[in-house]
Order: C-alpha cells, then sequence, then structure tokens
C-alpha cells in the first residue's frame, strides 16, 4: 500500500515538472485560408511607465480565425522591443511566424499593425538610457508619464492586411534592415512571461 502511493506521489512530482515544459512547446500552423484584415480598434492608455504595446492579430484554432486584441507588457528586460508575429504566404498555405522580443525590431512581415509598427521598423518608442521613450503621436499613455516624445507620425493610411504576401497580402520577404535582427538574440513571448 505504502510502496503504491509513493508511485503516485512520484507520478505527481513528474507531471507537476513536466507541465512548464509541454506549456512553452511552439505550435506551427499552416492553413490555405487567408486571414481577415486587421480591424481598425482604439489603443487603449499604457498603465504604467515602461510597458511597451504588443499589438492584437489573427490566431487560427478549430474554429477558424479568432482575433486576439494587442496588449501593454512588460518587456522581458530593459532595451528589448517586440516584433510582431505574421502571416506568411509561400506555396499556396498561409503560415504564422510567431513574434518575439529583442533588442531590435525585426521583419513582421510588412504588415501595418498601427501604433508604431507601419510595415517596415518601428517607431512608437525608443530606449534611452535605460527608459523607454513613448512617441504619443501613435501610441496612447496614461497621465504623468515623464518619457514622452511626439514627432510626426508615419505609416498613417497603408493598407491593413494580415499576410506578407499572396493573394490580398503585401510582396514582402525580410530584408535590409530588419532581417539581420532575426539572427540575433530573440526571445519568445512564451518564453517571457
Amino acid at each position: 500500500m505504502r510502496t503504491l502511493l509513493k508511485a503516485r506521489q512520484l507520478l505527481f512530482i513528474a507531471l507537476l515538472i513536466a507541465l512548464p515544459a509541454v506549456s512553452f512547446a511552439q505550435v506551427n500552423v499552416s492553413i490555405t485560408v487567408a486571414p481577415p484584415a486587421l480591424p481598425i480598434y482604439a489603443q487603449p492608455a499604457c498603465p504604467t511607465e515602461g510597458y511597451l504595446w504588443t499589438p492584437g492579430y489573427w490566431a487560427y484554432g478549430p474554429a477558424g480565425y479568432f482575433w486576439v486584441p494587442g496588449v501593454w507588457v512588460a518587456p522581458p528586460q530593459l532595451g528589448f522591443l517586440w516584433t510582431p508575429g505574421y502571416w506568411g504566404f509561400a506555396s499556396g498555405i498561409y503560415r504564422w511566424h510567431a513574434g518575439y522580443w529583442g533588442p531590435h525590431v525585426g521583419f513582421y512581415g510588412g504588415i501595418n499593425y498601427g501604433f508604431g509598427y507601419g510595415g517596415v521598423g518601428f517607431y512608437g518608442g525608443r530606449w534611452e538610457g535605460g527608459v523607454f521613450r513613448y512617441n504619443t503621436a501613435v501610441w496612447r499613455v496614461g497621465p504623468g508619464f515623464h518619457g514622452v516624445y511626439g514627432p510626426q507620425q508615419l505609416g498613417v493610411g497603408k493598407p491593413r492586411q494580415s499576410t506578407s504576401s499572396g493573394r490580398d497580402g503585401r510582396e514582402r520577404a525580410p530584408g535590409s534592415p530588419a532581417e539581420p535582427h532575426r539572427q540575433r538574440s530573440q526571445v519568445r513571448a512564451a518564453d517571457a512571461g
């Protein structure tokens, strides 16, 4: 009886240890139906200084596409920026390329997510001396934020497709200046939190 009880306890402990490893597994999604166009939505005000905006995107599940709203998130380390994920189209299928944290914004399919992610590069803010400065021309911040600036808004009026190429998408491939950053330090969203 005692041996059975110990075996159960060991099995339970093994499951608890294995659960975090399973929860970080990355799933590759490839489908033949294009995601809908990105919706136009209001960005909520940043709740606290130091948080960065991760834009909303279309995810795919058993019932088809569903919208995952954007959210303000604390980066996993100072100086990191978010590169949004995107749906790419090649060889007749749409494939999801997951977003990630890194010291630079990399390639995100040429998709105009808005809020500083106009398709190439990033202009929602910048790190200066260990503090993130917000570009209030494209990001909403709460009252009392100190690190703000507001240059002319860029990327206004660009199309809002959800894919990087193919039908209903933008013809875009990784290239300068984003391509070199794909090879550098990156942290996937699941690994950061």
